[in-house]
């Protein structure tokens, strides 16, 4: 089955730079874009009345601004849009099927950082098995993000960070950039690291070399798939997400990996996706594992 991107639309600057990035990606990696906005008929009441009639052309006008939009800037691009029946979350999850990622929009920095993204947005990303990209508009303008690496966090062993890594690898194949892989590391506490892996990291020459070389190790069998990608490794002391922040400015899309994790309030995404996302001043690319 066919790959394409897709992009939720709902009228807002967010998404119609969520769907002008998509776009370009698309366009990157030949995949065909479809354009998705989520509604269902819903009554509202008293003072404000609206038939079923009246809400579907405004959606049906939501729809149409942004593919008339796209279609627009990016002439050769192979463009559908749809007006989906369903909730926006369940609406897009919907469309992953033939997915290749989903792209939302992003308010990004603000003063409560719980809900900079959006409860839609927070659920599409933890309830996704597809990657999902937060693109977030600069005044209201879907500008072209800089010309910079792909920057990926690499965390826990090849497997943890596998999927994550792929999609790094992928989209600066398709983009001609480079990659820079990111590994953070802590000093352990008492008894936190096992006798093995102490062991190990002797054998390495300290905990510095080990860090190195278990960040080498994730990243060969990439380097190997895509020898024409470059790579700069990095590895640093402190916690994940502030690495990743502080290392973030000149990047053109940052990549995280997430877990499958639920709380006792529903999914969560973890919290060095959770930083990337309000934090980062670049797209970022939650990519869930396995």
């Amino acid at each position: 089955m066919s790959r394409e991107i897709v992009a939720g639309v709902d009228g807002s600057p967010e998404s119609l730079a969520a769907a002008d990035w998509a776009a370009r990606e698309a366009l990157h990696r030949d995949l065909p874009l479809r354009l998705a906005h989520a509604w269902r008929w819903e009554p509202i009441d008293l003072p404000l009345i609206q038939d079923r009639a009246s809400q579907e052309r405004v959606a049906d006008a939501v729809l149409r601004e942004a593919e008339d939009t796209i279609a627009r800037h990016y002439p050769t691009l192979a463009l559908t849009a749809e007006v989906l029946s369903d909730t926006p979350v369940a609406a897009l999850i919907g469309t992953e099927e033939r997915a290749e990622m989903l792209v939302i929009g992003s308010r990004g920095h603000g003063a409560v950082a719980g809900f900079l993204l959006g409860s839609y947005g927070q659920q599409i990303i933890a309830d996704a098995t597809r990657p999902v990209v937060a693109v977030r508009s600069r005044d209201g303008d879907p500008a072209e993000p800089p010309t910079g690496h792909v920057l990926v966090g690499q965390l826990g062993s090849p497997e943890d960070s596998a999927a994550a890594l792929g999609f790094a690898f992928a989209t600066a194949a398709a983009r001609g950039a480079s990659v820079r892989a990111v590994r953070a590391w802590s000093l352990p506490a008492l008894y936190a690291y096992s006798p093995a892996s102490m062991r190990l990291a002797d054998e390495a020459g300290g905990l510095v070399p080990y860090e190195e070389k278990a960040l080498r190790e994730a990243l060969a069998p990439w380097r190997e798939r895509y020898p024409d990608v470059p790579v700069t490794e990095h590895v640093e002391l402190g916690s994940a997400g502030q690495v990743l922040l502080s290392a973030s400015g000149a990047a053109q899309l940052l990549v995280v990996g997430r877990r499958a994790k639920r709380g006792a309030v529903g999914p969560r995404i973890g919290s060095v996706a959770h930083a990337a996302l309000h934090l980062a001043p670049c797209p970022v690319a939650v990519v869930p594992q396995g």
